[in-house]
């Protein structure tokens, strides 16, 4: 199939935590015979950080940010089967949306691709009937999230979606796997992470807060926005992080910590991209506590899971090198066989051809 994809980037991970998951579904479909477009806009200086050579399995349009430009790259989308607007672009949101349901063919799937499903649907539940997204809905054929479970495939058709599906993030081996360790990453607990309103506090519970409960240990964070926050001595803010270290710095610390932000948490079924990228280097991963965690994990086997800094603070009094490789071996062996890509992929493709099947049928009927 055809496939143009509205979203927020897929060449730069700088302020784009989806690059990861797009990067890998999209390529997995490419394999499977998907002639995949990607439209992006030129915005948050994502350009001048790309992290990825535009890639041979998917066409790749970078347009200006203006209502000009915008106009062109909608065209574009009669020419597809499937067309799909993903959350968070960060510009035209709305107009992205609102332009894919007009400009689409007929026969073509609608599709919104929700990459932040918790705080989409309490922007639903603030703005109530009248927001573009819910406004929309009966007129997809279909919403994709990449997390939520049940709580989020409810609520979408609770709201009207004709139907709602989490498709999860999951791991790429191919980009994601166990690398020497770097001196520059050594650390007893490292930490990964834009900062964010919505995850700050949990941040300061779970890792400033286990920083400050063990002084003689070492941790670092990474990603960006962190240089002017007031942290404990023993933790070393390292700013940005491209993606070609991120197997290094899941691979040489003793650990590293996941905290999801407070929408995802509450959520639950919401497992992060380094989450996965994590396991795939083999590292031995702590997280908060969320529902679902036993679909993906097995704690204490697989992961380790803390309900705050105390826990973190004590997991890590407890974590001799043995039993961290242990883990993160086990984990490694978890994921790659039940959680990557490509399994992702196969289901997305079966979702669509069942879909495209089931909407020529009824075009037919009617």
């Amino acid at each position: 199939m055809k496939i143009a994809f509205y979203g927020s980037s897929l060449l730069s991970a700088y302020w784009n935590g989806a690059a990861t998951y797009y990067r890998g579904l999209l390529r997995d479909m490419a394999g499977r015979g998907h002639d995949i477009t990607f439209y992006e806009p030129d915005a948050f200086d994502r350009q001048k950080h790309r992290d990825l050579d535009p890639p041979d399995w998917a066409r790749v349009v970078v347009y200006d940010a203006t209502p000009d430009a915008l106009k062109v790259v909608l065209a574009e989308a009669r020419q597809a089967d499937v067309v799909v607007k993903a959350s968070g672009v960060g510009v035209f949101d709305d107009e992205l949306l609102d332009g894919v349901l007009a400009q689409a063919a007929p026969h073509a799937l609608r599709i919104f691709w929700d990459v932040d499903a918790a705080a989409t649907l309490e922007e639903m539940r603030q703005a109530g009937p009248g927001h573009p997204v819910r406004c929309a809905l009966p007129q997809l054929d279909m919403v994709l999230t990449y997390g939520g479970g049940r709580p989020v495939v409810d609520a979408y058709r609770a709201m009207g979606a004709r139907l709602c599906r989490p498709i999860y993030n999951a791991l790429d081996p191919t980009t994601h796997h166990p690398v020497a360790p770097e001196p520059r990453f050594t650390a007893d607990l490292g930490f990964l992470a834009n900062r964010l309103p919505d995850r700050e506090a949990r941040v300061e519970a779970f890792f400033l807060r286990a920083a400050a409960l063990s002084p003689t240990k070492r941790f670092l964070i990474g990603g960006n926005g962190w240089g002017d926050k007031a942290m404990p001595a023993n933790v070393t803010a390292i700013g940005h992080v491209g993606t070609t270290a991120h197997n290094a710095f899941n691979t040489s610390p003793l650990a590293v910590l996941n905290v999801a932000r407070d929408s995802m948490a509450a959520m639950g079924f919401s497992p992060a991209t380094r989450v996965f990228e994590a396991c795939g280097a083999g590292g031995c991963l702590i997280t908060d506590a969320w529902e679902g965690i036993e679909l993906f994990l097995e704690p204490d086997e697989e992961v380790l899971v803390a309900r705050d800094g105390q826990e973190v603070a004590d997991h890590l009094a407890g974590l001799t090198p043995q039993r961290a490789r242990a883990i993160g071996e086990a984990a490694r062996a978890r994921i790659t066989a039940e959680h990557t890509y490509t399994r992702r992929g196969a289901e997305v493709d079966a979702l669509l051809r069942t879909e495209a099947a089931r909407k020529r049928e009824t075009r037919v009927a009617s």
